[in-house]
C-alpha cells in the first residue's frame, strides 16, 4: 500500500479515475514519472484497471491518454513506457493498436509467477527514428513474438 501512496503523493497530476453514474469508482490509471534518467524525461504507466462490466467502452483508452497528456505538459516527457504480460491479448491489443506502443524488449521472467513481459513505449515527441508505420509496427510486433515463441519451445 506505501508503494501506491507515494505515486499519488509524488504525481498526483497522473492518476485518473473513472466513475460510474452513481460515483463508484470503475477505473483508473496509476502513472510516475522515472526519476533514474534525468536526461530524458519519460513516464512510466504503474497500474490500469476498469472493471469488467465496463470494459469496451473507451475507459482505458480515455485514462490513458489522460495520463499522457499530463505527462508532456506538466512534466515535458519524452515517452512512455510500461509492462504487460505476454499472455494478456486484450491488454497487448490496447496498448499496441489503440494506443500505438511499441515494444521494446521482451523482459523474461518479469512477473513472480515467471511469466515474461513485454516492455513497451510510447513516444511524444517529434523523433522520428522512434516512430514506426503500421506496417513496421505490425512487422517488429510479429518478429518479436515469434522470437519469444521460438525461445518458449527451446526450453
Amino acid at each position: 500500500m506505501k508503494y501506491y501512496y507515494y505515486h499519488i503523493l509524488s504525481w498526483p497530476q497522473l492518476l485518473y479515475v473513472a466513475e460510474d453514474h452513481k460515483g463508484k469508482i470503475v477505473g483508473y490509471v496509476l502513472a510516475k514519472m522515472e526519476e533514474d534518467e534525468p536526461a530524458e524525461q519519460h513516464g512510466h504507466i504503474t497500474s490500469l484497471s476498469v472493471l469488467r462490466t465496463h470494459r469496451k467502452c473507451g475507459l482505458a483508452t480515455s485514462l490513458m491518454t489522460s495520463s499522457h497528456a499530463r505527462m508532456t505538459e506538466t512534466f515535458d516527457a519524452e515517452h512512455t513506457a510500461l509492462h504487460v504480460r505476454k499472455s494478456n491479448h486484450a491488454a497487448f491489443h490496447l496498448y499496441s493498436q489503440t494506443l500505438k506502443y511499441d515494444i521494446n524488449d521482451i523482459e523474461k521472467g518479469y512477473y513472480a509467477d515467471g511469466e515474461d513481459a513485454y516492455d513497451m513505449r510510447k513516444y511524444f515527441k517529434n523523433r522520428p527514428d522512434k516512430f514506426l508505420s503500421e506496417e513496421e509496427r505490425a512487422e517488429k510486433a510479429a518478429k518479436m513474438a515469434a522470437e519469444a515463441e521460438k525461445a518458449e519451445k527451446a526450453e
